[in-house]
């Protein structure tokens, strides 16, 4: 994966091992609802709308989020391979077309980014309650920028505002309480055992666990456990949001994300994306209400310290192969 050389465009193999890389992001539901295609000069990201939640995410907004994320994985791997990446954002008037990349090579690899690539393996999306994050003072400004690089906007929220987020989490959550078809998509997507997608058992929390932590999706209750049950959440609580709220924005928003959360993890800090909070228009009113500066709220993430560095069993992930198509150089 080395671009030193006269090669001026990735050959096929290092865009699979940074697509295999990229392929750890982050998305709603774990449903990875991407597909790229590289035609021996630019990589193309395009939406994968049969993965789309349509009860959950009727707008496609989460999707579009999570292809944000996938994005900025992919330009960290490629970054950390010695390809630098120009992006050009809905491209054409397809719907589906997300992003076209093109490529260069680099004439150095920073050791941020080097950092930044480590961490992709590393991430996970910790639901248990957290210690404060270590070293607050000295993170929280690197967030701050690394969101606004990205496109997006982050806010940290006060302490004082955790009880109302709690309160809008409860209220998306009973607003969906009775709806079939939301319950449906959840069970069909969380609590399996599937080897390629969706949300792994091992990845869930009890109710009980659920309780302490306050602001969290009710995914499917996990076996009765009380893990880390000595602890009160002290995590941190972010909002990234956007000036608008548009398919841009909301690709904006998903770089931003995935920006933030492996800037976190490159600093041993343990992240958790919430988006359920923001699926629901009275509860997003809510999070807006909760900024100092106008914003449109996107994903509020829990930032904070796990309190022992075992290793995660990592989700699962479809094959590269599932989702790119390569063609030859012509």
């Amino acid at each position: 994966m080395d671009a030193i050389g006269t090669a001026r465009v990735p050959d096929h193999p290092t865009v699979q091992a940074a697509l295999s890389l990229a392929r750890r992001a982050p998305s709603v539901h774990n449903t990875q609802p991407w597909r790229w295609v590289f035609d021996g000069h630019r990589l193309h990201l395009y939406r994968d709308t049969s993965r789309q939640l349509f009860s959950a995410d009727p707008q496609g907004r989460q999707l579009i989020i999570s292809c944000g994320a996938i994005l900025d994985h992919a330009r960290t791997a490629f970054a950390a391979a010695g390809w630098d990446t120009e992006v050009i954002r809905l491209p054409d008037t397809a719907a589906d077309h997300l992003a076209t990349v093109d490529f260069a090579p680099a004439s150095e690899v920073s050791d941020t980014v080097r950092a930044r690539a480590a961490a992709i393996d590393r991430r996970y999306t910790d639901r248990l309650p957290m210690l404060p994050p270590r070293d607050w003072e000295r993170v929280e400004p690197r967030l701050h920028t690394t969101g606004t690089e990205h496109g997006g906007t982050l806010e940290v929220l006060e302490d004082s505002a955790r009880l109302r987020l709690a309160a809008a989490s409860a209220q998306s959550a009973a607003l969906r309480e009775y709806d079939p078809q939301y319950l449906n998509e959840l069970h069909w997507w969380a609590g399996n055992d599937s080897p390629a997608d969706g949300v792994p058992i091992s990845a869930l929390v009890s109710a009980a666990e659920l309780a302490q932590v306050g602001v969290g999706r009710a995914f499917p209750a996990a076996p009765p456990s009380l893990r880390r049950g000595e602890l009160t959440d002290s995590s941190r609580l972010l909002v990234i949001g956007s000036a608008a709220d548009r398919p841009l924005n909301w690709l904006r928003a998903g770089e931003a994300l995935s920006a933030v959360l492996l800037e976190c993890t490159a600093a041993g800090l343990a992240t958790c994306p919430l988006t359920h909070i923001t699926e629901v228009p009275v509860s997003r009113r809510i999070i807006a209400n909760l900024l100092r500066e106008p914003a449109a709220p996107q994903v509020v993430v829990r930032v904070g310290t796990a309190p022992t560095s075992a290793a995660q069993p990592p989700t699962p992930r479809r094959t590269v192969g599932d989702f790119l198509e390569l063609h030859r150089t012509t």
